[in-house]
């Protein structure tokens, strides 16, 4: 909160650590320690923001590089990667809230319901943070590369308020 008081345009917090960290594959349960440790000043962070009025041009983004597989590993009791389907969260900056947006099939293992890529999802914080990911481009190995890829994207409008 003190750096975005102070104009700090982009702030990135990562919880993870040499060893015990979110990457479970050997023991989901752990999951519930490294949640306590994060619980608190996360919701700590969106009172102080929403307090302070700076919510709304704040966006506060919750997410993950992947997700987890809906059954566990063999031999283990931790879940291994899942880039078909995951969860991430997003509030203030204009976002729409509370909002639910897709859906995994009923197993949770696959996307099927207005799925987003991650371009997508990149097009849309952009959006949110007031920049056109359409006019940054730098021409990499004779690609017209963008922020969110050489592939079009498309924030998602359902989201904005």
């Amino acid at each position: 909160r003190r750096l975005v008081e102070r104009g700090v345009r982009f702030v990135e917090l990562i919880d993870v650590g040499s060893n015990s960290n979110w990457d479970s594959h050997g023991n989901m349960a752990d999951h519930e320690r490294l949640a306590k440790n994060v619980d608190q000043p996360m919701a700590g962070l969106i009172r102080d923001l929403k307090q302070r009025g700076m919510l709304e041009r704040t966006l506060v983004v919750w997410t993950t590089e992947f997700g987890r597989m809906p059954t566990f590993q063999a031999g283990a009791s931790g879940r291994d990667h899942n880039p078909s389907g995951f969860t991430a969260w997003m509030m203030g900056a204009g976002v729409n809230a509370p909002f639910e947006y897709g859906a995994t099939d009923e197993f949770g293992y696959h996307a099927v319901e207005k799925i987003v890529h991650v371009r997508d999802l990149h097009a849309t914080m952009l959006h949110l943070l007031g920049i056109d990911h359409n006019r940054f481009s730098v021409e990499y190995q004779g690609l017209d590369t963008k922020l969110t890829g050489v592939e079009p994207a498309t924030p998602i409008e359902a989201l904005f308020a």
